[in-house]
């Protein structure tokens, strides 16, 4: 199947090319980031949007509920069939929302999918007991964290610091502030959860889940 992409309420750098089975959402006030891109559904409880849209399929909620419009939109998703989401306007704003949305991507894991949150100028994934490659012309800072208590057999291949079998913890942030370097990169990790946040364009060329 094709990608399936969120539009969140934060900015983002640029809009993606749909292509034939692709399948786009607007969680609520993203509705606004669509430029010229047409959704094939809306989500949401509209109260941050302020109305209801016309003219497209509208999936609405109350405004009192458990899930946020976000994961309401990749469940929505998930339901349509879809294993590949970047959410645009995913990251920066409320802290909060930002974090909620980390959460979003774990939840796809945790369904068989993944995903990548794009931002105004940097992007983020979680691999988790897997690995995700990088093409040669990714360029600029990249950072890799443990998303969780504790991740084992960390390796970073083609970035400017290197780590072999490693293990990241929250305690240490040790992967911040690495780099591209023009050649192919990639992040793996055997046990465990980790983030990746980079500049530039959202998604990867590869991810392998070792269950």
């Amino acid at each position: 199947m094709g990608i399936c992409y969120v539009f969140g309420a934060m900015g983002c750098s640029s809009l993606p090319e749909i292509k034939s089975g692709d399948f786009v959402i607007a969680a609520d006030s993203g509705y606004l980031n669509l430029g010229t891109v047409k959704p094939d559904a809306v989500v949401g409880d509209f109260d941050s949007l302020g109305f209801v849209p016309e003219g497209t399929r509208v999936v609405r909620h109350p405004a009192r509920k458990d899930d946020t419009d976000m994961m309401l939109s990749v469940k929505l998703g998930l339901a349509e069939g879809f294993r590949k989401f970047i959410i645009y306007g995913g990251l920066g704003g409320r802290l909060d929302h930002t974090i909620a949305n980390i959460h979003v991507l774990k939840y796809l894991l945790e369904h068989g999918a993944r995903g990548c949150l794009a931002g105004e100028s940097e992007n983020l994934i979680l691999v988790e007991n897997g690995e995700a490659a990088f093409c040669a012309d990714a360029s600029g800072a990249v950072s890799v964290f443990s998303y969780g208590q504790t991740a084992r057999g960390v390796t970073l291949e083609g970035l400017s610091y290197g780590l072999k079998d490693a293990v990241l913890t929250y305690g240490c942030p040790l992967g911040v502030s690495n780099a591209f370097t023009g050649a192919a990169s990639r992040m793996s990790v055997l046990d465990g959860c980790l983030i990746v946040i980079w500049h530039g364009e959202p998604g990867w060329t590869d991810y392998v889940d070792r269950g």
